[in-house]
């Protein structure tokens, strides 16, 4: 699992083992971390090129004690100053005494070494550009100085390596106001930030590189604010039958899906929730015969969802449209004393009073544009706040949110404790209908016993790996075909087989 912490929460785990260490120790480990990554980049040191973008504060100290082991393994390293009176001076002194040079940027008030920097020629000259303009308490975007040297390192084309987060973009929300610094990686110190796992600062973070710098014993007692698992977290999620399984003691998911308009949405819901480990998925509603020539091995009713038959779990409101019949599917969906997953219309039909007032689990899985309607907020607000979204909707409506995008978030029941973000995304599941194949697949795990924050968390990373095994020209049943060999690579790349 990728834990990620508060700014506050490792800027007070650096104040206890700074205490114990030599003045300097903490920051020379960074400078050593960051300066193996870069040279990773470089593939070769000497004779190469590096450009340094130095803020004030330690964000620049790393850089600058960065740039001098770089210096002293041959590259020729500039650095080019911000704010040069606050400059870090160890930093400065080192890269100086290992033969690199400092230049002041040209919007600072002090000018060294006679002029300032041409900051666009000197990244173009550049083989690798080290970004340490801004740190992790950076708040409200880049200023105008720092706005014009991050346009000329985009215009240049240069690989960038950002030191702890990327410059300009918030460490604990993720959000980008205004320009920010692109990275073809980041190397971040001690422990994850948030805004490094969801979008957008995600985008502009590249691959993520993680450094130890001794930071472990003391986050043990603190609570991360995201995580985001891995192959053997969901590979320890995912059921598998005993000797002893039949089909419904392995779970019967209930899918209460589709219309005589959209009849494609109870198929796609049903194929992912056959592939979701369930024994048995019941279909109750007006697409039955679609249903049934596509699935034969569904249990199949066009009654109400109520008179289907035994479930552990409904998934409710794909493709089921408008009208008193939709809304009452909906209603007699949430009258149930089993988990309910609530997905696209069935979000709009729902009402909020008798969904906070049920016992059993809920799970909403709206995308942005249903969460901003939810929350009576503009889609680009959602988009542009992804955590602070997920866990009010969590929080307003009582449930378990898996809020669907580019990152996806989850959120658990009421808003409280961690949130997880799902980092198997890709941009070819926007397809019509991905949607209501992850719908079925979260319910099927639901059906099978998992938590609902545990079956969006596998859920959704089995959905991403399917998209991405599934593209390019990703169709929806792609999706839902890649779901099986998908499922098997978390399971056997995590030994669990």
């Amino acid at each position: 699992m990728r834990d990620a912490y508060s700014v506050q929460t490792v800027r007070a785990a650096e104040r206890e083992l700074m205490a114990r260490l030599p003045a300097g120790a903490l920051m020379r480990r960074a400078a050593a971390g960051l300066a193996a990554a870069c040279a990773g980049m470089l593939g070769r040191v000497y004779g190469t090129r590096v450009a340094l973008l130095v803020g004030s504060g330690d964000n620049g100290g790393d850089a600058l004690f960065a740039g001098a082991y770089l210096a002293r393994r041959g590259a020729g390293v500039t650095a080019v100053l911000l704010s040069p009176e606050k400059v870090h001076t160890g930093g400065l002194a080192a890269l100086r005494a290992a033969g690199g040079r400092a230049v002041a940027a040209p919007a600072a008030h002090t000018v060294l070494e006679g002029v300032p920097a041409d900051v666009p020629a000197l990244v173009r000259r550049a083989d690798l550009v080290v970004d340490g303009i801004v740190g992790i308490g950076g708040r409200g975007g880049l200023r105008p100085g720092a706005v014009e040297i991050a346009d000329a390192v985009a215009e240049a084309g240069v690989p960038v390596v950002a030191v702890d987060l990327p410059s300009g973009v918030d460490a604990g929300t993720g959000e980008v106001r205004g320009v920010a610094v692109r990275a073809a990686a980041t190397v971040t110190f001690g422990a994850y930030k948030p805004g490094l796992l969801v979008d957008p600062a995600r985008e502009h973070a590249g691959a993520l590189r993680l450094v130890d710098i001794g930071l472990g014993p003391y986050l043990e007692a603190a609570e991360p604010v995201v995580r985001a698992a891995q192959h053997a977290d969901v590979a320890a999620l995912l059921p598998r039958p005993s000797a002893e399984s039949d089909k419904y003691r392995r779970g019967v998911v209930g899918i209460a899906a589709g219309s005589a308009r959209y009849p494609g949405a109870a198929v796609l819901a049903v194929a992912g929730a056959l592939r979701g480990g369930a024994g048995a998925v019941r279909y109750a509603g007006p697409a039955a015969e679609e249903v049934i020539a596509r699935f034969p091995e569904t249990l199949v009713s066009s009654g109400p969802p109520s008179r289907a038959g035994r479930v552990q779990a409904w998934v409710v409101g794909p493709g089921l449209g408008d009208g008193d019949e939709a809304r009452g599917i909906v209603r007699d969906v949430l009258a149930s004393d089993v988990p309910v997953l609530v997905d696209a219309d069935g979000l709009r039909l729902m009402d909020a009073g008798p969904l906070r007032e049920r016992t059993a689990p809920v799970l909403l899985t709206p995308h942005a544009g249903e969460a901003a309607a939810l929350l009576g907020a503009e889609r680009e607000e959602v988009e542009s706040a992804r955590l602070a979204s997920a866990r009010e909707l969590a929080r307003r409506y009582g449930a378990a949110v898996l809020l669907k995008g580019s990152t996806t978030v989850v959120a658990p029941p009421g808003g409280h404790g961690p949130l997880r973000v799902n980092p198997t995304g890709t941009g070819w599941l926007a397809t019509a209908g991905s949607g209501d194949v992850l719908s079925g697949l979260a319910g099927s795990l639901l059906a099978c016993g998992l938590a609902p924050v545990d079956a969006a968390v596998a859920g959704a990373y089995l959905h991403g790996l399917a998209g991405r095994r599934a593209a390019p020209l990703t169709s929806a049943l792609d999706v839902a075909k890649a779901l099986r060999p998908a499922w098997r690579d978390v399971v056997e790349a995590a030994g669990a087989g």
